[in-house]
């Protein structure tokens, strides 16, 4: 039978083994939210490198600082405004507003011109626009030697009619019952010069 481990091994397996916990970003009294830490961070990275520069250079801190006025009483250092004052940088003054707002047309300052219509425009479709097209024309010659076969077709109807009735007209008995034959024999040189003619 197999020996069982000695009883000094199990000092060292009390000792739990320590679980990695996900990635933090900064310290926990940070809000939660990935992004709004990284937004705090940011803040406090872009206030540290002010502090920096303005211990680097007085005057940039005398300048960007804006003067007081008279008509606002200065109020008393408290310790907690003075904290507030040193952790956020100074605000940069506000440029007056545009007196003549009605001479500059475009509202937005810098470079943006009117958007011109340069040129042809980019044709998305230009090969089912020219089949549709074509087809369109199509359609209409087919229309067009339809409306003129028919047309055609009609006369000839009314042509055969014609005939018809002129020789039903000369067959019809004269006095005695005979053939009008000047009247049928006009109707056939007619018809015969139509044949011809073709």
């Amino acid at each position: 039978m197999a020996h069982k481990r000695p009883i000094e091994d199990d000092a060292t397996a009390s000792q739990h083994k320590k679980h990695k916990s996900k990635f933090n970003i900064g310290p926990d009294n940070l809000p939660d939210g990935t992004y709004r830490r990284k937004d705090l961070i940011h803040k406090a990275k872009v206030k540290k490198s002010y502090a920096k520069l303005k211990a680097r250079d007085p005057d940039l801190a005398v300048s960007s600082a804006p003067p007081p006025t008279e008509s606002e009483p200065e109020p008393e250092p408290n310790s907690t405004l003075k904290d507030k004052q040193c952790s956020m940088p100074p605000r940069s003054p506000t440029p007056p507003p545009n007196q003549n707002q009605d001479s500059n047309p475009n509202p937005y300052p810098g470079n943006r011109q009117p958007r011109r219509n340069n040129g042809k425009r980019p044709a998305y479709f230009e090969k089912e626009q020219a089949f549709a097209a074509q087809q369109k024309a199509d359609a209409e010659a087919k229309r067009i030697e339809r409306e003129r076969r028919e047309k055609e077709r009609g006369e000839k109807v009314e042509e055969r009619e014609r005939f018809r009735r002129a020789m039903a007209k000369a067959r019809t008995g004269g006095r005695n019952g005979q053939r009008k034959l000047g009247r049928e024999s006009k109707v056939l040189l007619e018809r015969v010069r139509r044949v011809v003619g073709e």
